[in-house]
This record gives C-alpha cells, structure tokens and sequence, in this order.
C-alpha cells in the first residue's frame, strides 16, 4: 500500500470538481495509491464481498466464544447461573458500547481501515489468551485458592474476555462502515446496491454465527475447551489476511480538511444552552435574526435555532446537530430489544440443559447449538425478503427499499414482543413436567420433554432479529452525517451494549428481591421462574414498542427518506 491511505491523512488534495474529474471515477474516494477511486476497479460488490467474509470468519469467533459462556462459567469456574448471566450480560453490555469509542478513533483520527487492522491484532492476542486460560487447569492441581491454577484461570479467562471486547470495539462499527463505504450513495444503481449490501451483510453474520454456534459450541461439550475457543483464534487470525488481500480494490474515503463534525456538533449545543433565555431568535431586524428567518426550515428541535444567534454557526451546522439529536428517540425506544437480545445465550441456554438432548442412542445436541436455529431463519428470512418482499413492496410504496427503515424494525419489534410470549408458555410447561415427573428436587436428572419445545422461541426471535437488526444498522448508518458513518454503527451497537447491561441489572435486582423464598433465577431451575421474567419482557417489549411506534411516526428523515 502507499505511504497512507488518503482516509487517514489531513493534508490531501481534494479531488477535481465534478466537471473535471473523468466519468469512471468516484467523488470523495480514492483508492491504495491515492489516486480517485475508478468506479469499474473499485468498489462495489468486488470489494465488498472481501468485508462481508472478513465480517462472517470475525462472526463464526465471537459466537465460538459467546453462545456457551454460561456453560463454562457454570461448569468449568463454578459460578451460579444468576452470577453466570450477570456477568456474560455485562461482558457484552461492554463489548457493544466500546465500538463508540472505536468510531469516533477510526473517525477523527486514523480511519477506518487502520482501525480494523489494530482491532484484529487485539482482538486475535484475547483469543489467545482465552485459549491459555481454559487450558491452565490441566497444567497443575487446582484448590482454588490465591495463586492456584484455577485462580490464575480465572484472572487470565476474564482479561482475555474484555481483550476481544477491546478488539470488537474497533471492529465492529469500521468493518461495516468500510464495507457500506464501497457504494456510492449518490449514484442511484449503487445507492440500491447499498441497500441490498445491508441485507447480505446480516446474511454473512448470520452464516457465521451459525456456524459459531453449531460447531464450535459442540467441540466445547464434546471435545476441550481449549480447542473450542483456540479454533475462534485461528479464524480470526484467517480473517485479517482475507481483509489484507483486498487492499488493492478498496475505496478509502477522502478525509475532508477543517473542524471536526464532533466540535461542530458539540458547538450546536453549547451555543444553543447558553442563549436558551432568548425568548424568540425572530424578534428584531438584526442580521442574525434575518439569517434565521432565511434558513428556518426544520419542524423539529427549534431550541437549537437559538444556536444561529452566534455568527460563526451556520444553518447548516445545526441541521446536522438535529440530525444527531432525532436519533435518541428511536434509539431510547429500541433498548429492550436489546435487553431480549440477550436472553438466548444465556437463559434460552440453561433452559436447554435440562431438557432431553438425545437424537438417537450415542448423541445428544449441545444446549447452546439451538441458537444456531435463530441464524438458520435469519438465512431463509433474508434472500426471501431482499429478492421477493422487496420487489412487492417497492411497487406499491415506491419506496426504493421496499419499507422504510423505521418501519422495519417496528416489524421485529412486533415479533420479538410475541417471542416472549411463546418463551413464558414453554417455560411453564417445562415447570409443570417437571412436578408431573416429580424432578422438582432433580435439579441434574434431564426432563422427559424434548428440546424442540424450544424451537419456537429461537425461530420467532430469528425472524424478529432479520428485521430489526438489518434495520437499525441501515438506519443508523444512513441517518448521520457522512463524517460520522463508524459513530452512527456504534450508535446502533450501543443499543444493545446498553441493553446487556440493563439486563445484568434487571437479574440482580429480580434475584435480589426474590431471594427471600425462591428466586427467580434459582440454580436448581426446575424451581425458578423464568417464565415470570419472560412474562416481564414481553410486557416491557409491547410498551417499547408503542413509544417506538409514537416517535417514529414523527421521524423526519435525512436526504427525503420515506416516512414511516
């Protein structure tokens, strides 16, 4: 590659003006050489299809990893299962809100592509040391005592967890962005490519974590850990070579030169507190109020117009700051998705353990390869959606993208609510089996009803996830300011770093409560009640979405976007 890439420098030239630059190039883009990107050489799917493996080998790592932590953390350290899901729910609360800060690095200081670069490095040592760790027992006795085997384990397993945290930070928000950034929103056939991309994106993650889920999580009951977590290692180090060979085909972005959009943005703000007083910014004749008067064309957030009173803010720049801000609401009102998001590796998981695995005489299903079912819909609901929904819906609505982006992920809203619903019934009737079969005290002897009871609620939520998640990252990316593209995915992964933290609160606080007769997250299941906390999440999920509904309906959207 050259000396930089034109995304991570300052001083670039800018690219000649629109009626000097030849027809094949893309403006704003340049390629390795940093020379303007040639729309016939790079871009597109050619590149794109480079980040959707390198997206699908990272995806196939972090579910390796993640689908059965509960099982490790109950089995191999020896926590209970409400300590277990405390912990996993925030390890990846974390693991999804430190891409903001992977973002903004990649955004205003080396770019996206060095970003990925660094992450995976970080990423890959995690992997390593998780490897060591789940090996560390077998290499001396274990009391567990300060400076035992297991104890060193432990330091050593949970240091590693929050390096791949660290390494999907950066990875999560600039892999995507990077990939999005090889279509050319202003160019209407690569601006429906782009669309599309979104819809193949979440078919690769799910492809991967299908795989993560279904094999990896059966080498961890059957095989070792230690290979169960150094095979995400091995692919992960894969993926970072898949990335280095498309170097030559990518399009880099050209960093414009001037202020950064979070000190414009943040000046918005400050500028629009300090004359919050003012009682009309139309009053008078002045200049500043003239200049108001000129520009005032946004129906929403009008206190930030008090802003346009200091002379060096533009009507511009405050646009952009309510662009930002219109995005809170839908984000506020997407939380206990998230807070669903993290119930299958967890409590769908200890659910499965007690239910009878076998398919056949010598073979019984890992609990944690039933999620694997949540990507085996997400992979029939997608090519269904962007070849067949699509084309209908685009003929009826207009709408380039079939639905809106709002209105899709009310969509999986809808149907994560009913999900819930369906997980409550499941879990009473695995109760009341449980008290016909007198295993009530048998918390270790497996339930005489079939884990396909559970196949439901992994469907529902599959289909749930193909219309929310693919939403919110479209939704997300398209709706900020083009400098902030890596900030908005962070934006959208926030949610659910939120989400799984809200969630290890909310399971403290229940098992804290109930702990004075039988918790509802009891280690002994067979007398929990998680049937009580799905019926709590599906009541929080019907009030979130309501409010989403609300909010939505007043979305304006940036760059005349359907409205909901």
């Amino acid at each position: 590659m050259g000396s930089s890439s034109t995304e991570l420098l300052i001083n670039t030239p800018l690219l000649m003006a629109d009626h000097q630059q030849p027809p094949d190039t893309v403006v704003g883009a340049v390629d390795h050489k940093n020379q303007p990107a040639v729309r016939s050489k790079h871009g597109r799917w050619l590149s794109a299809s480079f980040i959707i493996w390198v997206e699908m080998a990272e995806r196939i790592a972090y579910y390796g990893i993640s689908s059965n932590l509960i099982s490790f953390l109950t089995g191999k350290l020896g926590q209970s299962t409400a300590m277990a899901a405390v912990n996993i729910n925030a390890w990846s609360g974390v693991a999804c809100l430190l891409p903001i800060l992977g973002a903004v690095i990649a955004d205003s200081f080396v770019g996206k592509f060095y970003t990925i670069i660094a992450s995976s490095i970080i990423y890959i040592l995690g992997l390593g040391l998780l490897t060591l760790s789940a090996m560390l027992p077998s290499l001396s006795c274990i009391d567990g005592g300060p400076g035992s085997s297991a104890h060193l384990q432990t330091i050593i397993f949970f240091v590693a967890l929050y390096l791949v945290a660290i390494g999907q930070g950066g990875h999560k928000p600039c892999v995507q962005a990077f990939g999005a950034d090889q279509f050319d929103g202003e160019d209407p056939s690569e601006s429906k490519a782009k669309s599309s991309f979104f819809n193949w994106w979440y078919f690769g993650v799910c492809v991967g974590g299908l795989l993560g889920i279904g094999v990896l999580s059966y080498v961890q009951d059957n095989l070792s850990w230690g290979l169960g977590f150094g095979i995400p290692c091995i692919i992960m180090a894969l993926s970072l070579v898949i990335f280095l060979l498309g170097i030559t085909t990518y399009r880099y972005t050209m960093k414009v030169e001037g202020e950064s959009p979070f000190s414009r943005i943040g000046r918005v703000f400050v500028a629009a507190a300090r004359n919050w007083k003012a009682t009309s910014p139309m009053v008078g004749d002045n200049e500043h109020a003239h200049r108001i008067k000129l520009h005032d064309g946004s129906r929403q957030f009008k206190f930030l117009d008090k802003a346009l009173l200091v002379t060096e803010i533009s009507k511009s720049e405050v646009e952009e700051a309510k662009a930002v801000l219109r995005l809170f609401p839908i984000w506020a009102t997407t939380l206990v998705f998230a807070i669903v998001f993290s119930q299958p590796p967890t409590f769908f998981t200890k659910q499965g353990i007690t239910l009878d695995r076998s398919i056949g005489s010598n073979f019984a299903i890992p609990a944690a390869a039933l999620q694997s079912f949540i990507g085996i819909c997400i992979v029939i609901v997608l090519p269904i959606y962007d070849r067949i929904l699509v084309p209908v819906f685009r003929n009826i609505t207009g709408n380039s993208s079939g639905i809106s982006m709002l209105q899709r992920i009310g969509t999986g809203l809808f149907i994560s609510s009913i999900c819930m619903v369906v997980a409550a019934i499941t879990e009473k009737k695995r109760l009341e089996t449980a008290s016909r079969y007198g295993l009530i005290d048998m918390p270790n002897v497996t339930i005489p009803m079939s884990i396909w009871w559970l196949l439901p609620q992994y469907a529902l939520f599959g289909i749930s996830e193909a219309f929310t998640m693919v939403g919110l990252q479209e939704f997300f990316y398209d709706q900020v300011p083009n400098e902030l593209r890596s900030v908005g995915l962070s934006l959208y992964l926030s949610i659910f770093g939120i989400g799984g933290l809200l969630s290890s609160v909310l399971v403290s606080l229940i098992n804290k409560a109930t702990s004075g007769g039988e918790s509802w997250f009891s280690n002994n299941l067979n007398r929990a009640h998680l049937d009580y906390f799905y019926w709590l999440l599906a009541g929080l999920s019907s009030i979130g979405l309501g409010l989403f509904v609300y909010f939505a309906k007043s979305y304006i959207y940036n760059k005349n976007k359907a409205r909901l």
